[in-house]
């Protein structure tokens, strides 16, 4: 992460890991830089259609700078003033990533994906549970009390399958090629950012102008 957020964390993860291949005046001293700290894209394309100001933090379970990540994620999420939505899309950057992709949208659809996001990051990455196939990541959510049969079923589902290739389609349309990544509103995309703090205070300020109509 951290060139692009992920780069300089994630470079040697590129082949396998995290990677694809104030509130002061900002008219008058912005505090980012378009084409350094963040990239607006030539052509917006929201998650959704729900006239709030979007974020979207790009992710895998299998990233562990996304991991690294989730708690300062958790208090922007909960500081984000009203008039803002938070997504997560998983990120299915290879067939590794894959499982992870699918348990992402399976827990979503069953309801469980808030109570079990930050625990799944937990067993992976501190507790070193083996989960990497999606037979144990059943076995993580069995844990937690979800039906494992009822997952499996969600996770394999066309809907599941559908929505990931919808998904990953946006991913590429925006140019994500790292995790974390945090999309603001379609059209602003993280970039050089040095470190979870300044991703956190990028969003914030991205968001301000967003809320505020304010354009480059």
């Amino acid at each position: 992460m951290f060139k692009r957020l992920s780069i300089l964390l994630c470079s040697v993860f590129r082949a396998s890991a995290c990677s694809a291949g104030d509130a002061g005046d900002t008219a008058k001293a912005p505090r980012y830089t378009d084409g350094d700290a963040y990239v607006t894209l030539s052509t917006p394309h929201r998650y959704s259609d729900q006239g709030k100001v979007e974020v979207v933090e790009v992710f895998s379970y299998a990233c562990v700078h996304c991991a690294h990540f989730a708690p300062y994620m958790d208090k922007l999420e909960a500081s984000l003033p009203e008039g803002v939505v938070v997504h997560y899309i998983p990120a299915n950057f290879s067939r590794a990533w894959e499982p992870f992709a699918r348990a992402y949208y399976a827990a979503r659809e069953l309801g469980v994906a808030k109570a079990t996001h930050d625990a799944l990051f937990k067993d992976k990455f501190i507790n070193n549970f083996p989960l990497n196939s999606l037979s144990d990541l059943a076995d993580f959510y069995a844990r937690h009390g979800v039906d494992r049969a009822a997952f499996l079923k969600a996770a394999k589902s066309d809907k599941t399958t559908r929505q990931m290739a919808t998904d990953t389609r946006l991913i590429r349309q925006w140019h994500v090629d790292a995790t974390p990544t945090i999309v603001v509103d379609g059209k602003y995309l993280s970039h050089h950012v040095k470190s979870y703090d300044e991703l956190v205070d990028l969003t914030r300020w991205l968001v301000e102008r967003e809320l505020k109509g304010k354009v480059d």
